[in-house]
């Protein structure tokens, strides 16, 4: 007799997705609190139902569905506004992240977590301090009041954040925690290399792909065209040993500018420059009718590939496990939470006296501490650690119970603003 666990699977997550958008708009909630709880639920009651390999299979399940969900957020981040914010975007995916793993470092100077040595805490807080970009939209997506320019800081953030993580992870972390020692001018040299050979290569495989695109003239064609090339670009960055994450990032955002430039000088009616001639303007990547159903469709596509991640995730909750170590996950959590409001503190209170970052005031500033929210990808780092690390189950443990404090404390933060306490007038979206 045949085995229908997959159907089944696939039917109930489906339906989580299905049900979850329904009664977040009926209930105005937002609807990864659904998708969570749902996921809780559905996974205690058929467990019997679903197929016994997701644990064991927790990591190419993420890794499958990361180049999705970085598809959707990079194709809406526009070259223009990289170019107005650049400053404060580099602040916030980079020096921003380094400034707060650092100080979470120190920490151990205190022995906060026993038995710890320094590059254990460097990994544990690398791990911690990357960003969730379809939870923190999945929130902000439903208020049409906050500023254009918030949301382009959030979004570049949670793009760049995770990419920095990463790399400070893996080339930083994770080989000072297993070897207890490190080189700091290797490894400074090795993630300066990380950053340019990724944003290289994205620079050129997205220059490749808009071309590529131009052989087609429907957007089903070149929707599929932006799948491959996030999938692509991610296999290209680490089978170089760089960040795919990057350079999947760099790769979309480039191609995405090349036809944003096009579409703007067609409209404005400009006179071709030479570099733009060899383009071939007259043979369109898309349109922005075309354009509108491809942002869509990342969007769906997105939303699955988390709803997959969340379902899957529920597989890694222990509520024992997590009892047993909440004192360890309350200190990271608020320690982060702390740290957090300090680094966007710039952007509050410094604005105006630094060259290069835009004030966005006392608002922005909360809006800002409280988007940090964690997801998929520190579970995924936290799974890359050794089992031959001692402390494992510990990092595991505060690593998921800071993720899902994450979502529903700084989720339900920042949807009480929105509703009841936001001074403007804010509309939820439909």
């Amino acid at each position: 007799m045949h085995s229908f666990n997959i159907e089944i699977l696939l039917i109930t997550l489906l339906s989580l997705v299905l049900l979850s958008d329904v009664i977040s708009k009926k209930i105005k909630i937002p609807s990864v609190f659904l998708l969570l709880l749902g996921s809780y639920v559905a996974y205690a009651e058929l467990n019997a139902y679903f197929p016994h390999e997701i644990k064991e299979h927790f990591d190419t399940i993420v890794i499958f569905c990361i180049p999705l969900i970085f598809l959707s957020d990079s194709l809406h981040l526009s070259l223009d506004d990289i170019k107005i914010h650049a400053f404060s975007i580099f602040y916030l995916a980079v020096v921003a992240v380094a400034l707060c793993i650092t100080v979470g470092a120190s920490l151990s100077y205190f022995g906060i977590f026993a038995e710890l040595s320094l590059g254990a805490y460097v990994a544990l807080f690398s791990i911690n301090m990357a960003t969730d970009a379809v939870s923190v939209q999945s929130i902000l997506s439903r208020f049409d009041s906050i500023k254009h320019d918030i949301k382009v800081l959030i979004e570049g953030e949670s793009l760049g954040n995770d990419a920095t993580a990463v790399i400070a992870f893996f080339f930083i972390g994770l080989e000072w925690m297993m070897s207890s020692h490190i080189d700091p001018m290797r490894s400074t040299m090795e993630s300066l290399r990380v950053f340019a050979t990724s944003i290289i290569a994205g620079v050129v495989l997205g220059s490749i792909f808009y071309m590529f695109m131009k052989l087609f003239s429907n957007k089903r064609s070149e929707f599929f065209a932006f799948v491959i090339e996030a999938y692509g670009a991610y296999l290209l960055g680490e089978y170089m040993h760089s960040s795919g994450i990057l350079t999947l990032i760099v790769a979309i955002v480039t191609t995405k500018g090349y036809i944003d430039a096009d579409m703007k000088e067609y409209e404005q009616k400009r006179t071709r420059r030479f570099m733009a001639r060899l383009r071939m303007p007259s043979v369109k990547a898309t349109t922005r009718q075309r354009l509108e159903y491809i942002y869509e469709m990342s969007r769906e596509f997105s939303y699955i590939a988390s709803a997959m991640i969340f379902f899957v995730l529920v597989e890694m909750v222990d509520l024992e496990l997590l009892w047993r170590y909440k004192v360890e996950i309350l200190i990271m959590f608020f320690s982060t939470t702390i740290i957090r409001a300090l680094s966007m503190a710039k952007f509050a209170f410094f604005g105006k006296s630094i060259k290069g970052i835009k004030p966005v005031g006392v608002e922005g500033w909360f809006i800002l501490t409280f988007s940090g929210m964690k997801g998929a990808l520190s579970i995924i780092l936290v799974h890359m650690i050794p089992d031959s690390f001692a402390h494992k189950e510990m990092f595991e443990a505060i690593t998921v119970g800071v993720v899902l404090l994450s979502i529903f404390v700084y989720g339900t933060i920042l949807w009480s603003y929105f509703t009841f306490f936001s001074n403007k007038q804010t509309k939820i979206q439909s």
